[in-house]
């Protein structure tokens, strides 16, 4: 075996657990331990049945912090984060070290079921309700009676079904579809999104109430590029997961593909790493797991450490500098780039962007 290959039987002894413990308060001074009979990211364990978090990470530590800290109480938790980041897995952890744990917890992702199918999903349905309802259907609400439902890609909910979400946050009750009976919700919500909620607040495509009943104690979650000492860890979690399910005899990663791993910005965070140590296995004929490093080294090229963000604020900030700071007006930035006044402030002020930084661009475009 190649000495430049990071050997997985060679890692730090672990200490610590950067996860939920029963008996103590969390620890996240070094990496949690992993071993082949660990399960994957989003999988449920023995024992106590708590998800597994893979990281050591500052940014991990805060948000594992603040989600136990809520984790006992009855509030809504709203979850944001990019795509891949893991809200699954924290909503599961919140609703695993509740006083809920007991009862269920059910999962909807909005986005993922049709329109005029969500509401009978959620609130269930009497027979006859519509064409084809031929029996009575218990939906994810009732389904969720004294336990947790998980409403994944809320900002996907359509508009006429949001009073009706709200109505059961605020009373506690509901109606199936096509039914007269009051049923009475003890189900604790949990919420999450990839999409800026704020913005769609202001370009009325999520309701101002519904929101501010959501964001009761909201979780941002950091996308993978912000946590790169976490990502080490997550590949060899990961490359001894699948190697021990396809019975390879994979023992390292080589140092290539690793710098490789940590240089490339992961777009698709958590999911994407996971998804290419998965082909990377399959692909792997020998004990060093090299990957497609070519490819990924291409991609590294490519996006570097460049975010959507950063292109974002570039793009903004160029157009200040067109309209020399100028937001407002039929020849302001927010009409050059397609957005309403409203909107563009709230996506500077998300960005970063301040009064300084437009004092500049003025500045600039008057030199």
């Amino acid at each position: 075996m190649s000495p430049q290959a990071t050997r997985i039987s060679e890692l730090p002894e672990v200490k610590h657990r950067a996860s939920f413990e029963i008996d103590g308060p969390i620890e996240i001074d070094g990496p949690i331990e992993i071993d082949a009979t660990t399960s994957t990211i989003g999988d449920e364990l023995g024992g106590p049945g708590l998800p597994r978090i893979i990281g050591k990470s500052a940014a991990l530590g805060r948000i594992l912090s603040v989600a136990r800290v809520v984790a006992p109480t009855e509030a809504t938790v709203l979850i944001n984060g990019e795509t891949g980041t893991g809200k699954e897995l924290i909503a599961e952890a919140i609703h695993k070290y509740s006083n809920r744990s007991n009862g269920p917890f059910v999962k909807v992702n909005c986005a993922a079921i049709p329109a005029g199918l969500l509401e009978s999903e959620l609130f269930g349905h009497e027979r006859g309700a519509y064409t084809g309802a031929l029996a009575r259907s218990i939906g994810r609400f009732e389904r969720a009676n004294r336990g947790t439902l998980f409403l994944d890609e809320i900002g996907d909910l359509p508009l006429e079904l949001q009073p009706k979400i709200l109505r059961v946050l605020q009373e506690r009750q509901f109606e199936r579809l096509g039914g007269v009976s009051t049923i009475h919700a003890d189900v604790r919500v949990i919420c999450a999104t990839h999409r800026d909620l704020v913005e769609m607040v202001e370009d009325r495509q999520f309701r101002v109430d519904l929101f501010y009943r959501l964001n009761v104690f909201p979780i941002d979650l950091p996308p993978l590029r912000e946590r790169s000492e976490d990502i080490g860890l997550l590949a060899h979690h990961f490359a001894m997961d699948y190697a021990a399910r396809m019975h390879k005899p994979i023992a390292a990663i080589s140092e290539e593909f690793m710098q490789a791993l940590v240089q490339h910005s992961w777009p698709g965070n958590v999911r994407e790493l996971q998804n290419l140590i998965e082909r990377s296995v399959i692909l792997a004929s020998g004990n060093v797991l090299n990957g497609p490093l070519p490819e990924l080294i291409e991609m590294s090229k490519v996006s570097g450490s460049v975010t959507l963000d950063d292109i974002d604020r570039s793009h903004i900030l160029q157009t200040l500098t067109r309209t020399r700071g100028v937001i407002g007006g039929p020849n302001g930035a927010a009409a050059r780039l397609g957005l309403r006044r409203t909107t563009l402030i709230s996506k500077m002020r998300r960005l970063g962007i301040n009064r300084a930084q437009r004092l500049a661009s003025r500045a600039q475009a008057v030199a």
